[in-house]
């Protein structure tokens, strides 16, 4: 860590020193550096995003106004290997000593090496961005050409390059556009040749993106072209394409107005060298036929095996593996039907999400059959991804638990495990682990241990005993996945056994939402040694041991290790701990100061929360609104909310069967009292790119979960906590909160959280990336328990302890994932005084490194 900030005055240094260097190091005489483009448009500098696209040579890209990525490309030499190999033998006895040192294999490694690195400095920075009056003229006229395709048709560009009076070797460019009167559409005639386009046409001829009375604009022209098509190819019109639509503009002596032929042409077909034209035609696809295990290798085979199954018809080069509706639900071009290119689609997508085959391959051809040539065979090829799939890993970790862990886990997948297209997975996973804290010591080194594993069944139907379909049908991809797992700790903190059984829906009814359903999601914790509890958490220990110490003489003094003077020394684990908290619940013991009261109330129910057994049988729902097209796309918005609900069923079952409550005056099912809560939160993600180097994002996220009826807190893993990687990175994980206590305790939660994160994201260098950051946020607890006031939001005033943390942080993009480290600074920390707040730990000394893989939101 003293090695990685000893760095961070070295990289400042590092950018006062390159900005300082010669830019124009590689820079020819009589050449100039680029280093600005601005557009006047009718004399007003424009910003307009599409004009500067226009653009073909861009100003090298800058950090703090400085171009490193030109400063690192400049420390590359010109020199290739001949110049090497040159360098170093410059006389015969150089040359005979080196090799005599070396041997020539070496010599060549090292010029290799050289040349190597020189290229990889290369390709990493940016070469200068020379002014090229040919590359000008040509941004000129794509310009020019913008600015005419928005319906100024007579608009005129040029450029000048304006010499740096000041600097050497540089200039900036200059467009200027005169865009002069814009042209609107006036009459708008159309001749559509086929009758049936015709018929079809008018039937959407309000939507038509061609009106007269608007601004001429190429673009409305194309989607209208698009728009026209797609109407055609989910009407039937197998044959139709963008070909057959074309417009023709008068602009001749009609003072600024264009007049428009809409054409919609027959069908054209080559004969030889002579073009016929037909009117188009509806065509039905009458056959369907499903091949379940096509490959290259047996194309040329006979089918052993074929079903016929509600019009559709299966075959296969073995014995049929599939049952024919697990394939044919997920098949939306029907028997009879006319022809859609969104059927195609549809059924491209959801045999994709059977997760059993490759991408498939769906060909259509006019049946040979049929005299009219209307009908249509489709034909859909199915290549089976491996029936059989395995997976191993290895990882080691590091924790407040164990001073270091290695972790096994393997995984076996079976696919089409009933027939029906679902997938088995069974997973096993362990870990070794060594600590000298643990209860039971002896000299093994790995004295840790946990084993663990799950099953899951995922099935691309609802599995429910009525029937859904109405009301979520095929198209909106329906998934069920089924998961029991268990795991055991040993020797590791209270030694957890849990156990998990999730039932799960899924189901998207557009592209962009997506609706997520656990009908049941139940998991069983059972802590076997909660007498270990202040040998983990011995921050929780020190401090009730200090509290102790200065009240030892109104304490049994039978709680405490001695020294030879019998003079206490530390309380014992777990006896004495736990008889002192006794001793306080149960009785009035002198001499403590309410902030010593109130810190053990605090240790207490901490203790109570993290070492009781939890049984949640709870139910939810999430809805996800996500507007990305793909992983490249860098201006897009996210919408998550959850709503969940436990303890309710079995309350109710306990209610009805007139089952006793315990002396807590709490329902329990084989001896556990369950949780019983309403949870619900949501999460906002935006994003928006600035240009093709930097982005910004956002996320905002609000969570509560309140207790009642059998509960008056929250299990621990249903609770929110504050900080790490991924939250506000001021705060290591578990630090932060709740509110303005300053609990020290190894793991702070509470059922109430606001958050808020805002990064400017940036390139530095080829893959090197880099951000600025804010968080913001807290945990409270809320409707609970806890009467701390400072861990407690009881009104807006509260938000005053909304911790904020800011920094930056340097990523590495390896392409398929991002290597990222943040620094950290507590920009504003609630847990100080009042009116001792900010920046008061705003240095290097307390900032925290964040690790992380991928970007944060």
């Amino acid at each position: 860590m003293k090695k990685l900030f000893a760095k961070i005055p070295l990289f400042l240094l590092t950018l006062i020193i390159l900005s300082s260097c010669d830019a124009v190091k590689k820079v020819s005489e009589n050449d100039f550096l680029l280093t600005k483009n601005t557009i006047l448009i009718d004399d007003q500098e424009s910003s307009d995003a599409g004009a500067y696209s226009q653009i073909i040579q861009e100003p090298n890209s800058r950090l703090l106004t400085i171009p490193i990525a030109l400063h690192f490309y400049n420390l590359a030499s010109e020199k290739t290997d001949s110049v090497y190999y040159a360098q170093l033998y410059k006389t015969p006895q150089k040359k005979k000593r080196l090799v005599s040192i070396f041997s020539q294999k070496q010599v060549d490694e090292i010029v290799n090496y050289k040349v190597g690195f020189n290229n990889w400095i290369k390709s990493n920075g940016e070469a200068p961005v020379v002014i090229r009056k040919d590359r000008a003229e040509r941004s000129k006229e794509r310009i020019e050409e913008y600015y005419k395709s928005f319906g100024w048709l007579n608009a005129k560009a040029s450029y000048e390059i304006i010499e740096d009076t000041l600097k050497e070797k540089r200039a900036s460019i200059i467009y200027k556009v005169e865009r002069q009167q814009p042209y609107f559409l006036d009459s708008i005639v159309k001749k559509i040749d086929s009758p049936i386009v015709d018929s079809l046409f008018k039937s959407t001829e309000r939507k038509s993106l061609i009106r007269s009375g608007q601004q001429y604009s190429r673009n409305n022209f194309a989607d209208e072209r698009d728009r026209v098509t797609v109407q055609m190819r989910n009407s039937g019109l197998f044959h139709f394409n963008q070909e057959a639509i074309s417009f023709i503009s008068d602009t001749v002596n009609t003072g600024h107005k264009a007049n428009i032929e809409y054409l919609i042409s027959d069908r054209a077909i080559q004969s030889g060298d002579t073009t016929l034209r037909e009117p188009f035609k509806i065509h039905k696809v009458q056959k369907i036929k499903i091949i379940t295990d096509y490959s290259f290798e047996n194309r040329n085979k006979k089918f052993q095996d074929s079903v016929n199954f509600n019009g559709y018809t299966l075959y296969s080069y073995d014995k049929m593996s599939y049952r024919p509706k697990a394939i044919t639900d997920a098949v939306f071009i029907e028997p009879g039907g006319i022809f859609k290119d969104t059927d195609r689609t549809l059924t491209y997508n959801h045999l994709s999400e059977l997760r059993v085959f490759r991408y498939p391959n769906i060909s259509y051809e006019i049946d040979p059959a049929d005299s009219t040539d209307t009908d249509l065979i489709a034909t859909i090829l199915l290549t089976p991804r491996k029936k059989f799939g395995a997976n191993f890993d290895v990882d080691v970790s590091t924790s407040n638990i164990q001073d270091i862990g290695i972790g096994f886990s393997t995984s076996f997948l079976t696919r089409n495990v009933f027939k029906g297209a679902e997938t088995l997975e069974i997973s096993v996973r362990g870990s070794i682990g060594s600590s000298k804290d643990v209860a039971e010591r002896d000299s093994r080194f790995f004295n840790l241990s946990e084993v663990g594993g799950d099953v899951k069944l995922g099935v691309p139907r609802i599995l429910f005993p009525l029937n859904t379909e109405g009301i979520i049908p095929k198209y909106m991809s329906p998934y069920t996945n089924l998961s029991v797992g268990a795991s055991s700790q040993s020797n590791i903190g209270l030694d957890k056994q849990t156990t998990n059984l999730i039932w799960n829906y899924k189901w998207s009814p557009s592209r962009i939402h997506t609706y997520r359903m656990d009908l049941a999601n139940v998991q069983y914790i059972r802590n076997l040694n909660t007498g270990n509890y202040f040998n983990v958490y011995k921050n929780s220990y020190d401090r009730l041991n200090d509290i102790a110490l200065e009240n030892s003489s109104n304490i049994n003094p039978f709680y405490f290790n001695l020294d030879d003077n019998n003079n206490p020394q530390s309380l014992i684990i777990p006896e004495g701990a736990e008889g002192f908290l006794n001793d306080f619940n149960q009785t009035d013991l002198q001499g403590l100061t309410e902030e010593d009261r109130q810190t053990i109330r605090n240790i207490n129910q901490q203790k109570d929360r993290l070492t009781e057994n939890n049984l949640i049988f709870a139910s939810n729902i999430s809805w996800i609104r996500d507007s990305r097209q793909s992983v490249f796309d860098n201006q897009f918005s996210r919408i998550r909310l959850k709503l969940e609900f436990a303890g309710n069923l079995l309350a109710g079952v306990s209610s009805l069967a007139g089952i006793e409550k315990n002396n807590n005056d709490n329902y329990e099912v084989f001896n556990v009292t369950f949780s019983q809560y309403v949870k619900f939160d949501g999460e906002y993600v935006r994003y928006w790119e600035v240009n093709k180097q930097t982005q910004v994002a956002m996320r905002l996220f609000g969570g509560i979960a309140i207790p009642y009826g059998n509960s008056n807190s929250i299990p621990f893993s249903r609770s929110y906590f504050a900080g790490g990687p991924n939250d506000n990175r001021g705060w290591l994980p578990f630090k932060l909160g709740p509110g303005a206590s300053d609990r020290g305790d190894e793991f702070n939660e509470a059922n109430f959280k606001l958050a808020a994160n805002i990064e400017y994201r940036f390139t530095i260098l080829g893959s090197f990336k880099g951000a600025l950051f804010v968080d913001a946020g807290n945990i409270w607890n809320a409707l609970d328990n806890i009467t701390d006031e400072k861990s407690t939001f009881e009104e807006f005033s509260d938000l005053k302890n909304v911790a904020l943390g800011s920094g930056f942080g340097l990523r590495y993009d390896f392409g398929f994932f991002v290597l990222r480290g943040d620094l950290g600074f507590k920009t504003y920390n609630p847990a100080r005084e009042e009116g001792d707040r900010w920046f008061k730990e705003y240095n290097f000394s307390n900032t925290v490194l964040n690790i992380g893989i991928n970007y944060p939101f």
